[in-house]
């Protein structure tokens, strides 16, 4: 397995729409693994998708099962070629992302959705979704139509803020995070 250079805005290939896999193989499952592999080498990232290390396939992983607020969800899943086929309700929340590592941003998502996707060997899934999990997902297929959660905030002047960035060298009183403050790829 291998850690995967991960794209950063602005790189216009954060742009690219990504195509549908249409070859479920050993190169396929060997890349899924150096992609979880990269996901989990990323700081506390919860989702990744293809786009953002340069393959421009419909290929996302998400495992919410370790987050402040994990319950409820699938854990650790692999979605390819995923479509959301229904979505109810919104909810403003505090996204992050592995390719834009300096900022987060409050971006309105639906609060439950249904997916239908391929897993790595070509089965059929579907899962109903809600709340931070939804949101995840909603993130990491953003990614696959080439937009960054930058794309849906409503105000960059008063929805977009700085990453804290907190020194190490002296104990520090908890950061206080924001209630839905969401650290996905």
């Amino acid at each position: 397995m291998a850690i995967l250079e991960i794209l950063k805005h602005p790189d216009p290939r954060l742009k690219q729409a990504s195509q549908k896999v249409e070859t479920f193989d050993k190169t396929l499952r060997s890349f899924i693994a150096d992609l979880e592999e990269t996901r989990r080498s990323g700081p506390a990232a919860v989702g990744i998708a293809a786009p953002q290390v340069g393959r421009f396939e419909r290929i996302v992983i998400v495992d919410c099962s370790s987050a402040r607020k994990p319950v409820p969800n699938h854990g650790h899943l692999v979605l390819i070629n995923p479509v959301i086929t229904q979505w109810d309700g919104f909810e403003v929340g505090r996204e992050g992302c592995l390719s834009v590592p300096h900022h987060t941003g409050e971006v309105i998502r639906a609060t439950r959705i249904h997916i239908e996707a391929c897993g790595p060997e070509g089965e059929s899934l579907a899962f109903d979704m809600e709340g931070y999990e939804a949101r995840v997902v909603q993130h990491e297929i953003d990614h696959l139509d080439g937009k960054l959660f930058l794309d849906r905030v409503v105000s960059h002047h008063t929805d977009l803020f700085q990453r804290k960035v907190y020194k190490k060298s002296r104990p520090a009183a908890p950061a206080r995070k924001p209630e839905e403050e969401t650290r996905v790829a």
